[in-house]
């Protein structure tokens, strides 16, 4: 496990681990600010709804986006250090995790263009709808974690 990283392997895993948390924490709060900015736009409440459009930037530009360049700086680091881009055999739980890791990416990005359409008075799903959408980050977490730990291919 020393590869390209050599002694720092296990510091830049941790590090990542942390990044990890830090984003899942934005990516598990930000569809609970759309819906509360929603609901103020549905209400009519244009002082709430300003507030969320401030805090919804402030959780993408201080926590999410952050975080997620440092997951995906560090983990591509690991992933090198392993050898994924050097095709050594085994590597194929990595490689479906990375699969899931741009899907959480996309998601990632998918609510930054909705709270920014939110910004502007669009509100084209349901607080339902968002509600359902929230479970993305926490699959898609269950099925990276057992992909990283047991291992399956």
């Amino acid at each position: 496990m020393i590869g390209l990283l050599g002694a720092a392997y296990e510091w830049v895993k941790a590090a990542h681990i942390i990044f990890v948390i830090f984003w899942m924490a934005g990516l598990f709060m930000m569809p609970r600010y759309l819906v509360y900015h929603q609901e103020a736009l549905v209400a009519g409440d244009a002082a709430d709804a300003a507030r969320w459009v401030e805090r919804e930037g402030k959780l993408r530009g201080i926590i999410l986006t952050p975080a997620m360049i440092a997951v995906w700086v560090l983990g591509l680091l690991l992933a090198a250090s392993l050898g994924v881009f050097s095709g050594v055999p085994g590597l194929g739980w990595l490689h479906a995790k990375l699969a899931f890791v741009l899907l959480l990416s996309g998601y990632h990005g998918w609510m930054v263009g909705y709270s920014k359409k939110l910004a502007r008075g669009e509100n084209r799903l349901t607080g339902k709808q968002l509600r359902m959408i929230n479970e993305v980050p926490a699959l898609a977490a269950t099925i990276i974690v057992v992909l990283v730990v047991i291992k399956p291919f």
